[in-house]
């Protein structure tokens, strides 16, 4: 017999007090539903799991792999029907079922609803940029084809026919340039991500450094910072020291459980980051005599 999967339940208050939380949303709740003894419910920050708040513009979850950090930040994408940019949507995304469960004992609480927004995931940047390349690929051969076939047509027929997909094409190129793998994965993430973005929107990331170079995390914290004078929110997983220093920002550690915030200076990611920068050749040392 098939299991019923719960509904995310999604509340906005009419008139949220001042500083009670996020732009967007303002925390999400764990109902009680879910069997603890199996994943997702079995990792140790979604089985302690009761609330946790959102009370900046923009939120980090930091955690060794494994820690659930991904893993609730997709459930969240879920429960909030955000649009993904990646190689499948969220509903169709078979690697996500479990994900969808925890979605439905989620409870998010609102400041004021969106459905502006997105979830990205670094590792589907690569599978969106291979979509973009083959359905360009197959405007341009379609172009081709009626070029042929149109050829003793005259020029008013022939603009009919290839009108559709010249204007898919050139608003693909408009959207996200002429070829994004022609960019290096730095400025091809950042150019996807600026053009998807609109005002008002929430935003959620999981591991967007992947593609970046330290240079390049600088110009997303920078987008970042203009976009939220336009009203986004955002709820990053990372690992990167450097995203994590973002001014005011939220950091939930997610190796501890339940989930906990933490300051900059004394998350494990950035004391480690700074002790080998300051003496490499001791950690060096120590691999060499392992």
């Amino acid at each position: 017999m098939s299991r019923r999967r719960p509904t995310p339940e999604n509340t906005a208050d009419e008139a949220p007090a001042l500083g009670s939380g996020g732009r967007f949303l303002r925390e999400v709740r764990r109902r009680e539903t879910g069997d603890d003894t199996r994943f997702p419910f079995s990792v140790p920050v979604i089985r302690t799991l009761t609330g946790l708040r959102f009370d900046s513009p923009v939120t980090f979850f930091v955690g060794e792999n494994g820690s659930g950090k991904s893993t609730l930040l997709e459930a969240i994408a879920a429960a909030a029907r955000l649009p993904a940019i990646g190689s499948a949507d969220l509903d169709a995304d078979a690697t996500l079922d479990a994900q969808r469960e925890l979605a439905g004992a989620l409870r998010l609480l609102w400041s004021r609803k969106t459905s502006r927004g997105f979830f990205l995931r670094a590792e589907d940047f690569f599978g969106f940029t291979r979509r973009l390349s083959i359905l360009r690929a197959e405007l341009l051969a379609r172009i081709a084809e009626l070029e042929g076939e149109y050829v003793d047509r005259s020029s008013y027929a022939k603009g009919l026919a290839m009108g559709p997909a010249r204007t898919s094409l050139a608003e693909m190129e408009r959207r996200y340039g002429v070829d994004l793998d022609a960019n290096s994965h730095g400025q091809s993430f950042l150019r996807l991500f600026r053009s998807r973005f609109v005002p008002d929107g929430l935003y959620l990331l999981d591991e967007p450094e992947a593609p970046l170079s330290p240079q390049s995390q600088l110009g997303l914290m920078a987008m970042i910072q203009d976009m939220l004078a336009e009203g986004a929110q955002f709820i990053i997983a990372t690992h990167s020291p450097i995203l994590l220093a973002f001014p005011g920002a939220t950091i939930y550690s997610f190796d501890q459980a339940p989930a906990a915030t933490v300051a900059y200076d004394e998350l494990d990611h950035v004391v480690l980051t700074r002790e080998f920068l300051a003496a490499p050749e001791r950690y060096l040392r120590a691999l060499r005599e392992a």
